[in-house]
């Protein structure tokens, strides 16, 4: 919801060294935070660097910035 995490794209390389598609998937979390502007918790799936964001800007600023891209929390 924050970091805008898509999979990745590769190849899944064998030991004859024959290629085919694979995806690299985010590592994506569901975690609960206290929004005490609005005296409620919400929950962000977040990817492990979205985790690391709020800790570092803080919980209202990063659903404001959650908000601003036009995403209801």
């Amino acid at each position: 919801m924050l970091t805008g995490a898509r999979p990745g794209f590769g190849n899944r390389v064998s030991h004859s060294h024959r290629r085919t598609s694979r995806r690299f998937d985010p590592n994506i979390q569901s975690k609960r935070y206290w929004l005490p502007s609005e005296g409620r918790y919400v929950r962000l799936r977040l990817s492990t660097k979205g985790i690391r964001t709020v800790d570092t800007i803080g919980v209202e600023a990063a659903v404001a910035r959650i908000r601003a891209r036009g995403v209801r929390v």
